[in-house]
């Protein structure tokens, strides 16, 4: 077995350089990366708590590292991770250009005024973000993987108690240092920290496990060997 490995790595063919799990599965986390910082901008209300929509991006990432881990193992996850950088420095730089280029004199000017209100975030805000991201996304797996332990599979109900720790641990660091980085300093930020950290938390130990669960569980059907293909 390749020592970097998990357990339950599916077998890939010689045909194949990778899975097929792993490659969907990097699709996926590539949007997210992409998308979670365009839905930050509108909130939802979770009971009394306030929610930034970004999150929900931010929780898929949680759970499509964390089923990498699972399946394809710790040093995959990671470069999973790491690789998502690129995708978000490309956006990034993308939307600094189309914000340079001259708007069309056909486009109506509240249209124009909401597209820069969006995405003309501040530098402390764009700086804090992909901080946040690599930090909290490289805990979760190290955490993730910690908890499994040595010569055990961890699927089932521990894989849903391991993803739902993990999640909430590596959320509220997230939390911590992008409310600090993009905030301190213009407003008090104890009460927004309190409210995101908690509805991570929650949303963590509510929603991710079973959504770990469900990415595993697709993430096998797509690596099984499919009938006349199979040698």
């Amino acid at each position: 077995m390749d020592r970097h490995s998990s357990p339950d790595s599916p077998p890939v063919s010689p045909t194949d350089s990778q899975p097929r799990s792993f490659f969907v599965l990097s699709l996926l986390y590539g949007g997210m990366t992409v998308i979670a910082g365009v839905l930050a901008y509108k909130q939802f209300a979770i009971g009394p708590l306030v929610v930034e929509s970004g999150i929900l991006a931010f929780l898929l990432l949680v759970v499509i590292s964390s089923a990498v881990s699972q399946l394809h193992g710790k040093a995959a996850a990671d470069r999973l991770v790491l690789w998502g950088f690129l995708p978000l420095a490309f956006s990034v730089a993308l939307i600094g250009l189309v914000l340079l280029l001259p708007a069309s004199p056909d486009m109506p000017a509240e249209n124009l005024a909401a597209f820069e209100r969006v995405h003309g975030q501040t530098p402390r805000i764009m700086a804090a973000g992909p901080v946040a991201y690599g930090v909290s996304l490289l805990l979760n797996v190290w955490i993730f993987d910690k908890l499994r332990g040595k010569g055990r599979q961890g699927g089932g109900f521990g894989l849903m108690v391991r993803g739902a720790v993990a999640s909430a641990i590596s959320q509220a660091v997230d939390t911590l240092i992008f409310i600090t980085l993009a905030f301190y300093g213009e407003f008090p930020i104890g009460s927004l920290l309190v409210g995101q950290a908690i509805a991570k938390i929650v949303l963590s130990f509510v929603l991710v496990p079973f959504l770990i669960l469900g990415a595993v569980a697709v993430a096998r059907r797509l690596d099984a060997p499919r009938k006349g293909l199979a040698a």
